[in-house]
């Protein structure tokens, strides 16, 4: 269901995390930092060990990563460590990175409404575009806000203000969708709603990461989004 996502003036702008949100990047991440285990000797993990590394981006995935094959590096090898899983992923990061169900269609609607979109995401901005690239939706997003952009990443609010300053729209005005802790703390620490999906790669049940709503599948966003533009928009009594 798309039909109500314009029909009210609120929210003015959304804002999208990427991976477990509006993407599903889990095979390609997984293959790459079993890549990086099997280059250091280590047996692999599989993708669904990786699945609940995934969030805060790529330091904390790769940090993950070794820690469950029992190597801590100091600063300088985790570093290196980061370095080489980029060199792995990033010509891969699109290989088998595919939408969500019901992601399309909503974001269609939106643009065809002409209502402002940013992408927010803890991962560094050139796969981000690359994954867009190829997935065909290169231009549909007014901004694509990465975790190298130069502010403390998700959970802090920096990178949610900064989409919403890019799209020109007053964080208050904005609706955030994500998957996760650090996306809903990042929302509130920024004054933005957030909504979050049932679906993503979050270890913590998404009801009880406090968001303004749930939704179980990216079609769910109409609904949730006619409630919300009542109760978050209504005049204090």
């Amino acid at each position: 269901m798309t039909g109500n996502l314009t029909a009210s003036p609120w929210p003015a702008a959304y804002l999208f995390d990427l991976d477990g949100t509006l993407v599903d990047s889990l095979p390609d991440l997984a293959e790459a930092l079993d890549e990086l285990l099997a280059e250091d000797g280590f047996a692999p993990l599989g993708a669904e060990t990786v699945r609940g590394m995934i969030g805060h981006g790529v330091e904390k995935l790769v940090q993950r990563g070794l820690a469950a094959r029992g190597v801590v590096y100091a600063d300088a090898g985790l570093a290196e460590a980061v370095d080489r899983f980029r060199s792995l992923y990033e010509p891969r990061a699109a290989r088998l990175t595919r939408l969500y169900p019901g992601v399309e269609p909503v974001i269609a609607a939106l643009r065809a409404g002409r209502v402002p979109m940013a992408v927010c995401t803890n991962k560094p901005e050139a796969p981000s575009h690359v994954i867009l690239d190829q997935l065909g939706l290169t231009g549909w997003f007014g901004a694509v806000i990465g975790g190298d952009h130069g502010p403390p990443k998700k959970p802090a609010p920096d990178l949610v203000l900064a989409a919403a300053a890019a799209l020109g729209v007053a964080p208050r005005d904005c609706l955030f969708v994500g998957d996760s802790g650090a996306d809903v703390g990042a929302a509130r620490a920024a004054g933005v709603p957030v909504v979050v999906v049932r679906y993503g790669y979050t270890s913590v049940p998404a009801a009880e990461l406090g968001a303004d709503a749930v939704i179980d599948d990216f079609g769910g966003l109409a609904g949730v989004v006619a409630d919300l533009a009542g109760r978050l928009t209504e005049p204090a009594r």
